[in-house]
């Protein structure tokens, strides 16, 4: 491996580390702001997670959206209107490539370059950031700040069970395609949207098919009333229709249209609807219906072949594919407290800023209950307008993170408490967050403009 280059003098330049929905995001926002700009994407395109066959991307062949186009898009740059209502990856990819040229983002992005260390210099006044190149030859840069937007699909999270298993045991991170499931005898794990995905894949390409959820869900089909489901419930929520009247309201058209789920082998959810993170799936059903996905509970314990599940039920299966999530990491930085990680998860305010810096940022460490990008975009403004402050008004600035550093730990979840699960450690309700962004966005242009 190469040594490090010199460090080279940049402390004007902020650096975007990811390509990906939030980084695209963050450029265009701080270039519109006038600030000088560096992204460094580890692949050869833009698009992160959605960069099919890309070395950052855990999408599928069949992946679409689950949040709807009017909710998935960024404000200032609509998808096409012939576009459906839930587009391919493939699209996404495309969205991405089409943003990117039309701000002129493309000649600000250092593609093939991973970042591999991150640390403060100067008592923190600026942040020296290496690199390795494609080639793997390492350099090492100074940057004024940073904007850290490469994404929390990194780290799969693995569960832990007794006794081994003499299959091929994957984690959903490693599956692009239902050409791995054919002949055989598939367990998929995990209830979550990606779970869902694979097992009715699993349902149309493998011998047989088997799904294991620890606890009972609410599956939300994608389109209620003839409109995507999720602008129903923004339609609601506009309506100031309270929470409990939409939740009564979804359980009342579920039961009508897909009915009792128990009926099917699922177990009775043990939360009410909209409580936790949204599973939305219209085809789990159907083949649950007609016998080609078999429900299991949990997993007990492996024995070669055979597993065996809570209940004391026991079956073979040649594959097992954990669809079991991810652990947000940020593994190339040198202190993870500089971000407040406990060892568990980093607590920031509004998932954004850290008290402990005014000039380090996270952008899209969020799992929202509708789309990523619009609000990828509004985070992405309040780091631009917080830049702007530290210019102009600098005591508003450390005004501002003082008020971080007592409400590090308020969550904008509508007064939902979702479970305390690293499934919804980041969860936000989206109406409820992107209005504290908004009151963020405003009190940092107000002091940046009466300076």
């Amino acid at each position: 491996m190469a040594e490090r280059g010199d460090p080279t003098g940049r402390t004007a330049t902020y650096c975007v580390i990811g390509a990906g929905s939030s980084g695209l995001a963050a450029v265009k926002n701080l270039r519109q702001y006038g600030f000088d700009v560096e992204c460094l994407e580890r692949a050869e395109d833009v698009g992160g997670n959605w960069n099919f066959g890309g070395p950052t991307s855990r999408v599928y062949a069949s992946t679409h959206v689950i949040s709807s186009k009017p909710f998935t898009q960024y404000p200032d740059f609509p998808m096409p209107d012939r576009w459906p209502d839930y587009p391919h990856h493939s699209q996404l990819h495309a969205y991405f490539r089409r943003y990117a040229e039309h701000f002129d983002l493309l000649r600000h992005i250092r593609f093939g370059h991973e970042v591999v260390d991150l640390r403060p210099v100067d008592g923190a006044a600026a942040w020296q950031v290496t690199v390795r190149t494609a080639d793997g030859v390492e350099e090492t840069r100074h940057y004024a700040g940073v904007v850290i937007a490469n994404g929390h699909n990194w780290q799969p999270k693995w569960p832990r069970y007794d006794g081994e298993f003499a299959g091929e045991l994957l984690h959903s991170m490693h599956y692009k395609g239902p050409d791995v499931l054919r002949g055989k005898r598939v367990l998929v794990v995990g209830g979550g949207n990606t779970g869902c995905d694979v097992a009715v894949e699993a349902a149309q390409h493998a011998d047989r098919a088997l799904h294991s959820t620890r606890r009972g869900y609410w599956y939300v089909p994608k389109f209620t009333f003839g409109r995507a489901s999720d602008q129903v419930n923004d339609l609601l929520i506009g309506l100031r229709v309270p929470r409990r009247l939409r939740q009564w309201l979804f359980r009342a058209t579920l039961r009508a249209t897909v009915g009792d789920l128990t009926r099917f082998g699922l177990p009775e959810p043990d939360h009410d609807i909209l409580e936790t993170h949204p599973i939305v799936n219209s085809l789990l059903v159907y083949h649950l219906g007609h016998g080609d996905i078999t429900p299991k509970p949990d997993v007990r314990r492996f024995d070669g072949y055979r597993v065996t599940f809570a209940d004391g039920s026991e079956d073979e299966v040649d594959m097992v594919l954990c669809c079991t999530g991810y652990l947000a990491t940020v593994d190339f930085l040198a202190d993870p407290q500089r971000l407040n990680w406990d060892g568990d998860r980093f607590h920031l305010y509004q998932h954004v800023f850290t008290p402990r810096h005014d000039n380090l940022f996270v952008a899209g460490l969020i799992q929202p209950d509708s789309g990523q990008f619009t609000i990828a975009h509004w985070q992405t403004v309040a780091i631009a307008e917080f830049l702007r402050a530290r210019e102009r008004a600098p005591h508003a600035v450390r005004e501002f993170l003082e008020t971080a550093r007592r409400k590090l730990d308020h969550r904008y979840t509508a007064g939902v408490d979702y479970a305390d699960t690293t499934r919804h450690y980041y969860e936000i309700a989206h109406h409820d967050y992107v209005r504290g962004l908004e009151r963020t966005i405003n009190r940092l242009r107000r002091a940046a403009c009466t300076r």
